[in-house]
């Protein structure tokens, strides 16, 4: 494990031996976390978790909209943030041996190539947007994508300012492919900040 002290320190550190994850704080002494989280992203997909004393709702869309995978907020239990890491690792390392256009997680599939999602048996028909809204998700498994990060990526950047148009879909689909939407197991809602995908939905 290397540990650097500015946020210079570590883009150095980065691009002369890539790690397999990055911890990042925000309070850096001579850039802005956000700002390492930004060329981080520019340069490496490497799983970013952010770990801050900020816990204010803006912070966190603005790190989660700059490509962070998580955002874990001080104080915090040491088991809290090794969960937080063995997740990001876990989506690191299986993305590789995914196979190429279709995707399993519990009795769900989704097959990208023919736009087909299957719960079981039964194939669920969805339409052209709840189909866009779960791939969205569905690709990066267990990271938050911010409300605006996905109305964007569904209707464009004019829709931003428009969630109520996200919460309907969201509702649609997951009537159709949660076995109880009331307690979803896939899609997951993270209050004030968006939704991911969840790839270890409950028994």
């Amino acid at each position: 494990m290397d540990v650097a002290g500015t946020g210079s320190d570590a883009l150095q550190s980065m691009r002369a031996d890539p790690p397999d994850l990055l911890v990042l704080d925000l309070g850096l002494p001579d850039l802005e976390g956000t700002e390492v989280c930004r060329r981080v992203r520019a340069e490496s997909d490497v799983p970013i978790v952010i770990l801050s004393a900020r816990g204010g709702e803006a912070d966190k869309v603005a790190a989660l909209d700059l490509g962070a995978d998580d955002y874990v907020t001080k104080p915090f239990s040491p088991e809290e943030l090794l969960a937080r890491i063995r997740v990001a690792l876990r989506r690191l390392f299986s993305s590789d041996s995914a196979p190429t256009g279709r995707m399993q997680v519990g009795d769900l599939t989704i097959d990208y190539d023919r736009y087909r999602v299957e719960r079981g048996d039964e194939e669920i028909r969805l339409t052209p947007k709840e189909f866009e809204l779960l791939a969205i998700l569905a690709r990066r498994p267990d990271r938050v994508l911010t409300h605006r990060a996905i109305l964007k990526a569904v209707w464009g950047p004019h829709a931003v300012d428009q969630p109520e148009h996200l919460w309907v879909l969201m509702a649609q689909l997951r009537k159709k492919i949660e076995p109880d939407p009331a307690h979803p197991r896939y899609l997951i809602s993270e209050p004030w900040v968006g939704y991911r995908f969840s790839s270890e939905p409950a028994p």
